[in-house]
């Protein structure tokens, strides 16, 4: 017989679990989209320096928000210097408007306030290359950048509001290299549909099954609020996906967008 817990013990460290104090929280997404992992750590410099190294090197494309010590972890895991970016300080000084606590602060005096707005826009900065390939811009009205530490470590601010408001107008500048005309990559194809995810579960269910085997896996999205939902297909073969594109558009009663939910005006 082979050894392992017995039910009842498994069934009695459930209810320890269940009852025990909560000090410590996560969180398990699980989906076949571009989005592949999430991690939630400490505000430590030797876990900061572990997972930013880690993610860089097996993923294209990471996204993080800093907070006291991210900035200089981050550039310590690939030997950088901090800079001040001339041109986000000089953004800092235009946009941003006196704090009340600090009606009289003055930006040419040496003061702890000072030094504290400072080391906000001293950022990991990569001498041999160039400047706008590493800080992005994408919301004018905002004085904080975008910081492209390895080629693909995007660090946002912490703060929710403008986290969101710069990933938004990162949107641009990634869509580009989301699509593979070649189809040598990742190829995903994205139809609209007026019909609620119920009166497609069974069509794409079948889908699924039928080209599994193909490499394709098949996604229904409700967009709450929205008239319009979304279907993907997404796979390597181009022209597998392509000669069933049609099939599903006639079956979803949908069209074929480039952007989710680019045709909701056009419904309106």
């Amino acid at each position: 017989m082979a050894s392992g817990p017995t039910a009842t013990a498994t069934a009695t460290s459930a209810a320890e679990r269940a009852s025990r104090k909560i000090h410590t929280a996560a969180c398990l997404i699980i989906g076949d989209e571009n989005l592949k992992r999430i991690e939630v750590i400490e505000d430590d410099e030797n876990e900061i320096i572990e997972a930013v190294r880690r993610m860089s090197e097996r993923y294209d494309m990471v996204v993080t928000s800093h907070d006291d010590i991210t900035y200089a972890s981050i550039a310590k895991a690939f030997n950088l210097p901090l800079v001040l970016h001339a041109e986000a300080h000089a953004l800092m000084k235009k946009l941003s408007k006196p704090h009340p606590n600090q009606p009289n602060f003055n930006w040419d005096e040496d003061s702890p306030a000072l030094r504290a707005r400072l080391r906000m826009v001293e950022l990991p900065t990569d001498a041999s290359r160039p400047l706008a390939e590493q800080f992005l811009f994408p919301c004018k009205e905002l004085w904080v950048p975008i910081a492209v530490v390895n080629g693909n470590v995007h660090i946002l601010p912490g703060v929710p509001r403008l986290f969101e408001q710069l990933l938004t107008g990162l949107t641009t500048s990634i869509l580009p290299r989301l699509t593979d005309p070649e189809g040598k990559g990742i190829v995903r194809v994205t139809v609209s549909t007026p019909l609620p995810e119920s009166a497609v579960a069974a069509y794409l269910t079948a889908l699924a099954a039928r080209v599994e085997p193909r490499g394709v896996k098949v996604g229904s999205y409700p967009r709450w609020g929205k008239k319009r939902n979304t279907v993907t297909l997404v796979g390597r073969d181009k022209e597998f996906l392509e000669s069933i594109t049609p099939e599903v558009v006639e079956a979803v009663q949908g069209r074929v967008v480039t952007v989710e939910g680019e045709d909701d005006e056009a419904e309106e």
